[in-house]
């Protein structure tokens, strides 16, 4: 089945109509959505301006079985429901591969902020994305031209939007490095951090875990890391802790309860001392030891001589 290709003529060329009036109970975020909406006093101001001027540019959906799925306008639907109205301003796109729907709800936060502006979880889900090999360059190029004109119509768009297209060859670590500015180390720890449960990720976002500690906690299970997460309520998890937890796992990343606790409550933090032992030389042993003595007598008869040693010692 050949995949359906993207109009982008057909698209700007539409009429007005195209753009349709969708009830805002209809609406539902995507199922995938990996970027944080806007609060506080950015919420309130676009709150404000859509009470004053309305919804000025339209978000995109695609249908699903109980309404819509926005990919694109999370913040415009939220707004849009706070500021009391009843519609929301839409552009329905149907027929979407899951990859093509993914694309647009990553490349239009991309356009919208800086990748350094996103928190370290939805860096690493967009750089694990890039990574999958999923994003063609012929479909990635078509959606940049239609979201960068759909933000401003009037906008110059050369024929190749794509900074490093994905091939056989460039889809590697370091091509999605130089596409986002960062090392290829720096891809692959995002990548590992993208396979953390949200409740870690969250930590890594507040800087209450170190990305590098979230690293070795990625390779734990996820039952495993529910229960890391929750220890974690109480104690700092620091990158000896995550390396001790992850020495502990087995091959399934798991780890018995008990153990994540002693660990991360640092009752096994503190390396314990190895017990020392002492050799006696061969002289000595056969000075005051038969032939055929156990080791049990042997060591028996040395801690007497010791104890009786510094009892002399004490009373001279």
């Amino acid at each position: 089945m050949n995949t359906p290709k993207f109009d982008l003529g057909a698209m700007l060329s539409a009429p007005q109509t195209a753009i349709q009036q969708i009830p805002c109970d209809q609406l539902h975020p995507y199922h995938n959505h990996k970027f944080e909406l806007y609060s506080g006093e950015r919420l309130e101001d676009m709150v404000a301006s859509i009470k004053e001027n309305g919804v000025l540019s339209p978000i995109i959906v695609q249908p699903i079985e109980d309404g819509y799925e926005i990919l694109i306008g999370h913040n415009r639907w939220n707004a849009s429901k706070l500021a009391g109205l009843p519609t929301v301003p839409a552009i329905v796109k149907a027929g979407l591969t899951e990859d093509e729907a993914e694309m647009y709800v990553i490349e239009s936060n991309l356009i919208q902020r800086s990748f350094s502006d996103l928190k370290v979880s939805e860096q690493a889900a967009v750089v694990a994305s890039r990574h999958s090999k999923m994003f063609s360059p012929g479909k990635r190029n078509d959606i940049i031209r239609e979201l960068t004109l759909l933000e401003n119509p009037n906008a110059e768009i050369s024929g190749d939007t794509t900074l490093n297209p994905v091939g056989s060859k460039l889809d590697t670590s370091e091509s999605v490095g130089k596409e986002y500015g960062v090392s290829k180390g720096s891809v692959v720890r995002l990548i590992r951090i993208n396979k953390l449960i949200d409740e870690l990720k969250a930590l890594v976002d507040s800087g209450e875990l170190s990305i590098r500690a979230g690293v070795e906690l990625s390779f734990l299970s996820e039952d495993t890391q529910a229960v890391v997460a929750e220890c974690a309520e109480d104690c700092k998890i620091d990158m000896k802790k995550a390396k001790m937890l992850r020495a502990s796992a087995d091959d399934e990343g798991n780890i018995e309860h008990h153990i994540i606790e002693s660990i991360i409550s640092g009752e096994d933090g503190e390396a314990k001392p190895k017990p020392k032992s002492v050799k006696i030389s061969n002289e000595t042993y056969t000075k005051y030891f038969s032939e055929g003595v156990k080791a049990k007598e042997i060591t028996e008869t040395i801690e007497k001589a010791l104890a009786f040693y510094f009892e002399n010692m004490e009373e001279n």
